[in-house]
């Protein structure tokens, strides 16, 4: 955890509206940084608060949270869950962290939007609609 990001932990942003810093509990980001992670996802990471696991609010995707997300740019509602890349399984919903989608999610609130280039080219911009907190 950088120094700023640990300056920052102390301000957990109220409000979920719009662009704004993913929110991280301490196991995930340091389980998260033992991968070969993709840029993308390493610099999530780097601007993310890292609290600790208790303190990420319930309305934040975090691992092994079901969220629905919206793809603004094409209209779709998907619901999945985020999982660790050896949970994997499409079919079901679970989604890999480690794909542009699950990078892209990780850390967001209800309500917060981002925009992501995807592996094609294409600009998604993806906003969270809901998240239920895995039971684990």
């Amino acid at each position: 955890m950088t120094h700023q990001n640990f300056a920052l932990a102390q301000k957990i942003p109220s409000k979920s509206d719009g662009f704004e810093t993913p929110i991280v509990g301490t196991a995930d980001y340091l389980r998260l940084r033992q991968y070969v992670m993709s840029d993308k996802l390493a610099d999530e990471l780097d601007r993310a608060i890292v609290v600790e696991t208790e303190q990420v609010p319930e309305d934040v995707v975090r691992m092994h949270a079901r969220c629905t997300y919206i793809d603004c740019r094409i209209g779709t509602q998907r619901e999945i869950e985020l999982v660790y890349p050896d949970e994997s399984d499409p079919a079901m919903g679970k989604i890999s962290v480690l794909t542009p989608v699950g990078s892209a999610l990780i850390g967001l609130r209800v309500g917060q939007e981002i925009a992501w280039e995807f592996p094609d080219g294409s600009m998604r911009y993806l906003k969270v609609a809901s998240v239920t907190q895995s039971a684990e």
